[in-house]
């Protein structure tokens, strides 16, 4: 989610700036005025705080990783700083600064993407080692991209073009482009993946459609029509742990969850066919002879199953979880709040509230003031004493003039400058190494 504007109203949070669930969506991150907090999501009347991170102000994007110790921080006041902690610990694990804002990080157990307006940069989450820079990639002033939570494949999704929806899916492992993806008409808003990496969906800035696209093969699988009446943004996408569902929340109040079923006529139809089975086979072989804008409306499933929010306007963020044995559906929202809905799996429709979570507890101090421009006109501020804070930085990073960027391996040339950063000594080891397990190589 990206910083914003505090909503207004009686019950607006103004500490809020940005939220993010982890991979297997059993943890909330929130990032706000004072920090960061991370919250457990395994249960439905109860939201626990499992940490609330200090360490730096105006945090915009909190990641973490599964349900491990490592988490990763950008802020507002250092923009082109990321910050990667041991929680539980309370250490820094290291710090990275890069040419430009970072505008967003995606993690799984192999790669540690970052993702600037023009750049990308692939780590090796274990040691931290920069693999590679993609440089000159197209304009991207959201840092929209993908990473697959698989780590066997660890694809990444990130937009080809600034003029059209094409899509490039790039295999962060093998370091080497996969295949490019015609999507969408206009520019990109928004990309996910399966939690295998099988599967892409995709929502254009227009967000009427969204598509489901098959992995490596690029093929489209499905299409939803989210609506015809008005464009919208969409804020966010996600499937279900078992591919079966898609959610998309936008910036209208409504929360669409769609389901991913291939439609096809069973024998008793063939064989007896009804009135309706009749008039659907006349729409499909009339749409043959329509204008493909209208054949292509003809056949985009509708919603399966939708919840109404009661806010409009605000940017939230929305995920499919397994909770207590039972389908949810979980929101995290600006104004403040956790919402966790009942999932009809069989039938769909509008779905229930189960639950309704304050982020911030209503003794806690509002804060005025609009965090959305900081990205771009805070000045980068000196490095933070830290472990590692015998190494010297220099008060500013380097202009974009400056850094000349990385060669195909990931080192750098002559002339080049490297991004300054502070390096733990070894790979990086947790406490609980359960639940971030070593990941050994894989043979192709």
């Amino acid at each position: 989610m990206e910083p914003q504007d505090a909503p207004d109203g009686p019950e607006a949070q103004r500490g809020f700036i940005c939220a993010s669930f982890n991979q297997d969506t059993t943890s909330l991150s929130v990032g706000t005025k004072t920090g960061y907090r991370l919250f457990s999501a395994t249960a439905v009347d109860k939201l626990e705080r499992i940490h609330e991170g200090v360490e730096c102000p105006d945090v915009y994007i909190v990641e973490r990783l599964f349900s491990s110790s490592l988490v990763v921080v950008v802020s507002l006041s250092m923009p082109r700083r990321m910050n990667v902690y041991h929680f539980k610990k309370g250490t820094e694990i290291c710090n990275y600064s890069y040419s430009n804002n970072i505008l967003s990080v995606r993690l799984n157990r192999q790669r540690l993407v970052v993702c600037l307006e023009e750049s990308i940069y692939i780590h090796n989450i274990k040691d931290m080692k920069l693999l590679k820079t993609l440089l000159n990639t197209p304009t991207n002033p959201s840092g929209l991209c993908a990473l697959s939570v698989n780590h066997s494949n660890s694809y990444l999704a990130y937009p080809g073009s600034t003029t059209i929806g094409e899509i490039t899916v790039y295999d962060a492992n093998n370091l080497s482009t996969l295949t490019l993806i015609q999507a969408h008409d206009s520019p990109l808003a928004a990309l996910t993946f399966n939690a295998s990496g099988t599967k892409l969906a995709s929502a254009s800035e227009k967000g009427t459609v969204i598509r489901v696209f098959t992995i490596p093969e690029g093929q489209k699988l499905f299409e939803f029509r989210r609506g015809m009446k008005r464009y919208v943004s969409i804020s966010s996408l996600s499937f279900s742990a078992d591919a079966q569902f898609l959610c998309a929340s936008s910036n209208t109040e409504t929360v669409h969850i769609f389901k991913l079923e291939q439609h096809c006529p069973s024998s008793q139809e063939e064989e007896s066919p009804t009135w309706s089975a009749y008039v659907g086979k006349m729409f499909t072989a009339a749409s043959t002879y329509l204008p493909a804008q209208v054949s292509d409306m003809m056949h985009q499933d509708r919603a399966f199953a939708t919840v109404r929010l009661n806010m409009f306007g605000l940017k939230n963020i929305c995920a499919l979880a397994t909770i207590q044995k039972l389908p949810r559906l979980l929101v995290a929202s600006s104004d403040g709040y956790f919402y966790i809905y009942n999932v009809d799996p069989q039938d769909g429709g509008e779905c229930i509230l189960a639950h309704k979570h304050r982020l911030f507890d209503s003794s806690e101090e509002q804060v005025e003031g609009s965090d959305e421009d900081k990205l771009d006109n805070v000045a980068p501020q000196p490095a933070s004493q830290s472990y590692a804070a015998t190494v010297a930085l220099p008060s500013t990073p380097p202009s974009s003039t400056t850094l000349m960027g990385y060669s195909e391996d990931g080192g750098a040339q002559k002339g080049e400058i490297i991004p300054e950063h502070e390096f733990a000594e070894g790979p990086i080891c947790l406490d609980d190494e359960n639940e971030f397990p070593p990941v050994g190589s894989h043979s192709n």
